[in-house]
């Protein structure tokens, strides 16, 4: 029986070089599924043509080797075999250090290469969560045409009192769009905690009503009762006692996929400190749905759980320290049309 061909990815900026090595690769029958001469194809075929193995270049036009190795081990992790004359060189030793299995020469290519790429193939190779828990750009949301936010939604748990009243301190009051939380605080404190966040931000806070119509809650910030859901359902928020997700009610995950479903692009969502996972999936979906998604970096975490989730899953656009949330939010809203 004959024995299925490995598949590979060759990502080098020479033509010349890219043909000699899927000549190489094809003669000890190997399958060259694909060739990329800029770092942003090989992360893209990489993810369409789920090859074997990738044979990447340092140096690639426009996004590098260091910076597509990070994007394929996050989302799309694969053996990656880097071509480099330098294996010792610090741009060398930074790709390997970011998920790369091995390095190989030029002049190993004719007797060599095949063997390796054999051998790096069989590698199993673990996600590297470096790219997707990297910053984005600054002005992230400033990109044209994005929906204008209509609603702001917060989902927090250990550590969160403390960033709520940070964050709705920080907001300036001409900031009049609706904001609903979920925070995880269990009966007998949460009872109170409505009354208790009202006294120490600037803007009126309460809890939910199930019925209520979120569009007229203008600048005001409601909050999940203790032990009930909170969800949006068209113009209206609506409260139940369906079973717990992730030991959770109130849900974030539960308000988060409402929102998604209901508002999509107009929804701009946090997810902040908190132990678990809650939220994570939920930021994901508004996400997908064309909303605007944060999430808190772990130095500013009381607990890094639930945000790096979210980061993990790709689900945060913009991850940022506790201090700046508020700015964020604040140029999200400013600059939507």
């Amino acid at each position: 029986m004959n024995q299925v061909a490995l598949k590979i990815l060759v990502a080098e900026e020479s033509p010349a070089l890219r043909q000699k090595l899927a000549e190489i690769l094809t003669r000890g029958g190997l399958e060259v599924v694909g060739e990329a001469w800029q770092g942003r194809q090989a992360v893209d075929l990489c993810d369409q043509l789920r090859p074997d193995l990738v044979l990447m270049a340092v140096d690639l036009e426009g996004m590098n080797g260091l910076e597509a190795t990070e994007q394929i081990m996050a989302f799309s992790p694969t053996p990656i075999l880097v071509l480099s004359d330098r294996p010792t060189h610090p741009s060398c030793q930074k790709v390997l250090s970011a998920g790369a299995v091995d390095c190989i020469s030029s002049a190993e290519w004719e007797n060599g290469l095949v063997r390796r790429v054999r051998l790096v193939s069989r590698v199993a190779v673990i996600t590297h969560p470096r790219a997707r828990l990297k910053r984005a750009e600054p002005g992230f949301f400033a990109a044209p045409g994005l929906s204008r936010v209509r609603l702001i939604c917060l989902g927090t748990s250990t550590g969160g009192p403390g960033a709520l009243v940070d964050i709705l301190s920080a907001l300036p009051a001409t900031l009049q769009i609706p904001i609903l939380v979920v925070i995880h605080i269990q009966p007998p404190l949460g009872g109170g905690f409505a009354q208790w966040l009202d006294s120490k931000v600037p803007r009126p806070v309460a809890y939910a009503q199930s019925g209520e119509v979120w569009q007229e809650c203008r600048g005001k910030v409601l909050l999940a009762p203790p032990d009930r859901h909170l969800r949006v359902a068209g113009t209206r928020l609506v409260l139940d006692d369906q079973p717990p997700r992730h030991s959770c009610r109130p849900s974030v995950d539960v308000l988060f996929e409402s929102v998604a479903q209901e508002v999509g692009p107009g929804a701009l969502a946090c997810l902040l400190t908190g132990m678990g996972r809650d939220g994570a999936t939920g930021l994901l979906a508004i996400h997908r749905a064309g909303g605007q998604t944060i999430a808190q970096d772990e130095a500013s975490s009381v607990v890094y759980g639930m945000p790096r989730e979210a980061a993990l899953l790709g689900a945060a656009q913009k991850i940022v320290s506790l201090p700046q949330v508020a700015a964020v939010i604040q140029e999200a809203c400013e600059v939507s049309v």
